[in-house]
């Protein structure tokens, strides 16, 4: 099998998160500097004027000054978070990376040297983790790294995680931060790409599948789901291969060169929206 990685989100989503991690962690410590050097200024005029009540003899302003040193003690500025310690979100990204990573291998080694793997296409959709391009047709997989039983009921899904004792301990709405299911997630840019494709020429049946990838990931109530739901990459593969041909090689070069030119110039567009909002972050 052969792969083409058109881009990968996710790693540059956890590179971003690593530098506002760092970024973040040099403002805080900045800022600990100033108060830890504004309290101990503090503490030193509390004691000299501690001190010198005792020695001129003035008791009460001694008892004073002594509740007052106490008082900024208790009140030192406590040191920020070890920088380097990384974030859930960072752990939540690396989990997912190295779940589509073990995709990848999975496939490559169940399917054939007549199949593509294209990694990270985008549209105005949204982005596609894996376009599966094979003799049986071509099938768009989202990938999601999740510890739980899943459950669906058409487009709206939920999870629900529960501890080893079998006492549920986590639940809620599977959902990205647009609130997107994760088959939302996935139907979006795959009806523009079967959209764009079948514009030019090339209509073909577009396969959706939600891959689950976590080992701890389960199947839960699914009522009238819009893709297919699956749990292991090799199974899957094994699936697709024993499908019916219904495209030969001709077709699928002009597919993949299809899918490729979209990519690029979706890609453009977005760099030439976000290049106005660089550049003021550079004059800020």
């Amino acid at each position: 099998m052969r792969t083409i990685e058109l881009s990968n989100h996710p790693r540059d989503a956890l590179r971003l998160a690593r530098e506002r991690r760092a970024a973040s962690g040099q403002q805080d410590r900045a800022a600990f500097a100033q108060a830890a050097a504004r309290h101990q200024l503090l503490t030193d005029r509390a004691i000299a004027g501690r001190d010198r009540a005792r020695r001129e003899g003035r008791w009460l302003g001694w008892l004073r000054g002594t509740l007052a040193v106490r008082r900024l003690r208790r009140l030192a500025p406590v040191p920020p978070p070890d920088a380097g310690t990384k974030t859930d979100r960072e752990e939540a990204l690396r989990a997912g990376i190295a779940g589509e990573q073990q995709v990848a291998a999975d496939f490559g080694r169940a399917l054939g040297d007549d199949w593509v793997l294209i990694r990270g296409y985008c549209n105005g959709g949204g982005e596609i983790d894996h376009l599966l391009l094979g003799p049986p047709g071509l099938i768009a997989i989202e990938s999601k790294h999740r510890n739980a039983t899943v459950h669906c009921d058409g487009d709206a899904w939920r999870f629900e995680k529960f501890d080893r004792y079998g006492n549920l301990k986590e639940h809620g709405a599977f959902a990205d931060r647009r609130g997107r299911s994760p088959s939302v997630q996935l139907n979006q840019p795959a009806d523009q790409l079967a959209e764009f494709l079948s514009s030019r020429g090339a209509r073909v049946s577009l396969m959706r599948v939600v891959l689950l990838t976590h080992p701890n990931s389960k199947r839960g109530t699914c009522s009238k789901p819009t893709v297919h739901i699956a749990f292991s990459a090799t199974a899957l593969a094994r699936e697709l291969d024993d499908m019916p041909p219904v495209l030969g090689s001709a077709q699928r070069a002009r597919l993949e060169d299809l899918i490729c030119r979209d990519h690029r110039y979706h890609e453009g567009r977005r760099k030439k929206r976000e290049a106005p909002a660089r550049a003021s972050a550079r004059r800020s």
